[in-house]
């Protein structure tokens, strides 16, 4: 195996910790234990080979999994945001508002898109660049 294969295979082992571990505190040291990388190495070759810093594509995986309870479940926004890991319900909205240009209790009362669910998923993914359309509202 090629150096940037077992690079790239360790980096990969820490982009599946976040997807797994997604609601547990997880900083760059651990994920670069997890990588065996220093932390500063780690960041910029994850960066470089995933096209974003590890805080941002974990960003996205808690929202990605908070917008598929909040489409399914009862729950508050508040339980739904300690669900996915934030500790701060501010937090958790402004970062949800950030990645899918809507709050979670907006989304939540948009009407159920009537399409297959994994239709509806794929449209309401977030973005792999962190940012939102304009949110046009009548």
């Amino acid at each position: 195996m090629s150096p940037r294969e077992d690079q790239n295979r360790r980096l990969l082992r820490a982009r599946d910790t976040m997807d797994r571990d997604y609601a547990s505190p997880l900083d760059i040291p651990s994920l670069a234990r997890v990588a065996i990388m220093s932390p500063a190495h780690f960041s910029r070759q994850f960066t470089k080979t995933f096209g974003e810093t590890p805080h941002r594509y974990l960003q996205r995986r808690r929202i990605e999994r908070a917008t598929t309870m909040l489409r399914d479940h009862d729950r508050s926004v508040t339980d739904v945001a300690i669900a996915v890991g934030y500790d701060s319900l501010g937090t958790f909205s402004r970062t949800f508002r950030e990645i899918t240009g809507s709050t979670p209790s907006a989304f939540r009362e948009d009407p159920p898109i009537d399409a297959p669910g994994c239709v509806v998923q794929r449209w309401t993914r977030p973005s792999s660049f962190g940012e939102a359309p304009p949110a046009s509202r009548p």
